[in-house]
C-alpha cells in the first residue's frame, strides 16, 4: 500500500563542522558509456582510521574511490563526466555513481562493500492554523518559545521564491554562530530570515548543475512559509481565509535545499542535501516527501503530495459552456472536502451528497441548481477530522510501532504561493491553499523547532514524546475525532492524536530513547548485522549487543501483536519515563484497556522526587478466550498517568493474529 511519510530529523553535531568536498573526483565517463549506466546508491564500511577515529571529507572520497571498479577509469577530457555524483559524510557512509550492473558486481567483491541499489526517481507527492493550535501572538507558549528564534529550520523540497514577504527578516536576530551554510541565489537575497539556500535537484540524474534554487512548482514555498514563515497581514485567496499568514516558528531560520522538480526527487540528491545540513548546522529536517513502504535500510524517501490543480479542468467546462462545476468525492474519499482554487463557481461535495444530486438531475429534465458561499468558516466544532488521503497505519515495515504518531493540519492550508495562482483568474495574490500530508509535515516541523528552542536539552525522542504524549483525541465540540465518514477515527487513522504545541512545552513525563536502545530494535526486525550497518554506519553483531521485540523499544504509544497460544497470547513489555516537570510529583495510574485485552501495570503509582529522574514500569498484555475469533481485527485503548497538573497519554492497539 503506497503511503506518504513525512520525516522530520533533530540534528545534533557533536564533532567540528568543515564545508563539503563534493562532485571533485577524478574517475569519469564518456558520453557514449553514459547512456548504458544508472545511478547506483552504494553503501559502504567506514574506513579503519590511522591514528584517529575521524577521518575527513577527503579521506572518505579517497575510500570511495577505490570501489570503482578498474574498468571504470576513462580519459579525462572535456566530454568526461563523474562516476562519483555524490559523496556522503554524515547521514551515510558511501555514494553516489553512475555505475552498469557489470560494475556493481564487480565491487561487491571488494572488502568493505555493505550494499547498492539503483536509485529511484519517485513521483511528488496558514492564516488560521496558529490560532486553531492554541499560537497567539504576545502570549503563552508561542512568546515564551521566542518563536523559534535561534533555531535552523532544513527545508528539503522544490526550492523558494525568496522575495516574498514570509521570508522577511523583521524581527528575526542573525543567524548562530554554529550555521556554515551557503547561499546559491544571485545578488543579496538571503538574509536573517531565509539564511541558506543550495541546489542539489537533478545532479545524481545528469542534469545542469549551477542553478539557484528557485521554486517553480510552489510546493517547496508553500511548505516553508507554513513551517517558519513570518508575519505577513492581509492574506487571502479570492477573499478567503483573510488574516495573518504566518508559520509555526516565525522568527526561526531557513535553509532551503532544493532536491524535487516536476519531475520527481532523486534519492541520491535527498541524501546529499541532508548530508549537508549535518554540516551546516541545521536543527531542524522538514522533509515533505513519503513513498512506498520499504524495510529501513533501503529506504531514502520519496513522493510529494499536496498539489493539484482544478482550474484547468474549469477551462474545460467553460470552454464546453458550462456555468459552475460540482465535484463530487469518490466512495473512498467519504465526507472529506477540500477549499481549491477554481476558474468557475464550483461545489465540492461528498460522496453521498454527490449521489443525491446525480439522483436528482436523472429525475428531472431542467435540474436547476444554486450555489451559496458562506465564506471562511472559523471555529466549527467537528474540527480537527482526519482526512481521506491522511496516511493510515499499521506500519508495514515495523507493525509493532504505532503508525501514524501524530496528526496535524493538513486541509485546505493558506501559505505562501511563488506567483498568482493564475493569469486567468487575474489575481495577484501570492497565496495558495492546498492540501495534503506534505502541509501538515511543515506545521509539525515548526513545532518540533518551538520546542528545541524552548527545551535546548530535549533529546529527538523527548520531543516526539511531548508532542504524542499531550495530543488532542477529541474534536472542540468535545466528541471524538472523526474520520472521512464520519465515523470515530481508530488509532491506525490519528495514532497519539492531534498536536497540541502548548501542552507538548510541558509534558511532564517523556519516553526517552538512546541510539543503543535503536540498534537492538533493529536487531529485533532480523535485519543482518550490514543491513543494520547501512543506518548506523558502525560495525554492529546483534549477538552481542542483543536484539529486542518492536514494542519493547521504549516508545510513547504500544502496538502489540497477541495470538492464541500459550506463548503469544501473554506478552510483557516495559517503558521508561523521565520526570521534566515537578521534582516532587506523584503520577497514579489511568488504563483504558482495548477490548477482549486484559492489561495488567505495574507500578500503579510513579512518585517522582528530582527532575530527570527515571521510572520503569511493566505492563503485561493479556489475551481474553475468543479474542480476535468474532471478526474483530485488533482493539485499541490507552494508558494514562495524570497527576495534579498533567495527563500523560499512550494510545495502545493490540492486533489480534499471528
Amino acid at each position: 500500500m503506497e503511503s506518504k511519510k513525512c520525516v522530520v530529523l533533530q540534528m545534533q553535531i557533536v564533532y567540528l563542522l568543515s564545508l563539503l568536498f563534493m562532485f571533485s573526483l577524478s574517475l569519469a565517463v564518456t558520453d557514449e558509456e553514459q547512456n548504458d549506466m544508472q545511478t547506483y546508491i552504494v553503501w559502504v564500511e567506514k574506513p579503519v582510521a590511522q591514528g584517529s577515529s575521524a577521518q575527513s571529507h577527503e579521506d572518505l572520497e579517497s575510500w570511495y574511490h577505490t570501489f570503482l571498479p578498474e574498468s571504470t577509469i576513462a580519459t579525462s577530457n572535456q566530454l568526461s563526466k563523474p562516476r562519483i555524483v555524490h559523496a556522503y559524510h554524515n547521514v551515510a557512509t558511501g555514494f553516489a555513481a553512475k555505475l552498469t550492473p557489470e560494475d556493481v558486481k564487480a565491487m561487491e567483491k571488494k572488502p568493505g562493500f555493505v550494499s547498492a541499489h539503483p536509485e529511484a526517481i519517485l513521483p511528488l507527492h496558514t492564516t488560521h492554523s496558529p490560532n486553531f493550535l492554541g499560537l497567539n501572538q504576545g502570549m503563552g507558549f508561542w512568546k515564551g518559545s521566542n518563536y523559534g528564534k535561534g533555531v535552523i529550520i532544513g527545508v528539503l523540497d522544490t526550492g523558494v521564491s525568496p522575495d516574498h514577504p514570509s521570508f522577511s527578516d523583521a524581527g528575526v536576530p542573525p543567524p548562530p554562530a554554529k550555521w556554515k551554510g551557503k547561499c546559491e541565489f544571485n545578488g543579496r537575497v538571503c538574509n536573517n530570515k531565509l539564511i541558506g539556500a543550495r541546489n542539489f535537484n537533478g545532479i545524481s540524474t545528469g542534469q545542469p548543475a549551477g542553478d539557484p534554487p528557485l521554486d517553480q512548482e510552489g510546493h517547496g514555498t508553500h511548505t516553508s512559509s507554513t513551517a517558519a514563515g513570518n508575519f505577513v497581514k492581509g492574506a487571502a485567496l479570492f477573499g478567503m481565509a483573510k488574516g495573518t499568514a504566518v508559520g509555526m516558528a516565525p522568527h526561526a531560520h531557513l535553509a532551503i535545499y532544493r532536491v524535487c522538480s516536476a519531475v520527481g526527487c532523486a534519492e541520491g540528491d535527498i541524501l546529499a542535501a541532508m548530508d549537508a545540513a549535518v554540516d551546516d548546522g541545521v536543527d531542524v529536517l522538514s522533509l515533505s516527501l513519503g513513498g512506498f513502504s520499504r524495510p529501513f535500510y533501503s529506504d531514502v524517501l520519496c513522493e510529494r503530495g499536496g498539489a493539484g490543480g482544478r482550474i484547468d479542468k474549469g477551462a474545460e467546462v467553460k470552454r464546453a459552456g458550462g456555468a459552475a462545476m460540482i465535484l463530487m468525492n469518490q466512495r473512498i474519499d467519504g465526507f472529506s472536502t477540500l477549499a481549491d482554487p477554481h476558474l468557475l463557481p464550483t461545489a465540492h461535495v461528498s460522496y453521498d451528497a454527490g449521489l443525491k444530486i446525480k439522483f436528482y438531475i436523472k429525475s428531472t429534465t431542467k435540474p436547476t441548481a444554486t450555489i451559496l458561499f458562506k465564506g471562511t468558516v472559523i471555529g466549527d466544532k467537528h474540527a480537527p477530522s482526519v482526512a481521506s488521503f491522511s496516511s493510515r497505519g499499521p506500519s508495514t515495515a515495523s507493525p509493532g510501532i504505532l503508525k501514524p504518531d501524530i496528526t496535524g493540519p493538513g486541509v485546505s492550508i493558506l501559505a505562501t504561493w511563488p506567483v498568482s495562482v493564475d493569469n486567468a483568474t487575474k489575481s495577484k495574490a501570492t497565496f495558495n491553499i492546498i492540501s495534503g500530508t506534505s502541509m501538515s509535515c511543515p506545521h509539525l516541523s515548526g513545532i518540533a523547532a518551538l520546542l528545541k528552542g524552548s527545551h535546548p536539552d530535549w533529546s529527538p525522542a523527548a520531543i516526539k514524546s511531548a508532542i504524542m504524549t499531550t495530543a488532542d483525541v477529541h474534536n472542540l465540540g468535545g466528541k471524538s475525532i472523526v474520520d472521512q465518514t464520519l465515523k470515530a477515527a481508530d488509532l491506525f487513522a490519528i495514532g497519539a492524536g492531534h498536536v497540541n504545541p502548548s501542552k507538548a512545552n510541558d509534558p511532564g513525563l517523556v519516553y526517552d530513547t538512546q541510539p543503543k536502545n535503536y540498534i537492538q530494535y533493529l536487531c529485533g526486525l532480523n535485519y543482518t548485522d550490514k543491513q543494520i550497518q547501512i543506518i548506523t554506519q558502525q560495525t554492529v553483531d546483534c549477538s552481542k549487543i542483543g536484539a529486542i521485540p518492536e514494542a519493547q523499544l521504549n516508545y510513547p504509544s504500544f502496538s502489540i501483536i497477541v495470538g492464541s497460544n500459550k506463548k503469544t497470547k501473554s506478552q510483557l513489555y516495559t517503558r521508561t519515563v523521565k520526570n521534566v516537570g515537578q521534582a516532587n510529583s506523584t503520577y497514579k495510574l489511568d488504563i483504558l484497556a482495548p477490548n477482549k485485552v486484559d492489561v495488567n501495570v505495574s507500578p500503579e503509582v510513579l512518585k517522582f522526587t528530582k527532575v530527570k529522574q527515571t521510572i520503569t514500569y511493566r505492563v503485561k498484555f493479556v489475551a481474553q478466550e475468543g479474542a480476535g475469533k468474532d471478526g474483530v481485527l485488533f482493539g485499541q485503548g490507552y494508558l494514562r498517568w495524570v497527576s495534579d497538573k498533567h495527563n500523560v497519554t499512550s494510545p495502545m492497539v493490540v492486533i489480534f493474529g499471528s
